[in-house]
């Protein structure tokens, strides 16, 4: 396992001035999530991901 758990993907290719991944992870952070925003080049698309504690 990779120890992380894919809470969203988003295009990488949004509307310019836009940041749908960085604003879902702001949302989540507001309701206690500790959530990073990651860059997935092979599928081109930023993840919005929880790392797993335990590793």
């Amino acid at each position: 396992m990779n120890g992380r758990t894919v809470l969203e993907r988003f295009p990488a290719g949004g509307p310019r001035g836009s940041w749908p991944a960085e604003e879902f992870a702001q949302a989540c952070r507001l309701r206690g999530q500790h959530v990073e925003v990651v860059m997935d080049l092979n599928s081109d698309a930023f993840l919005v991901i929880v790392r797993d504690l335990t590793e």
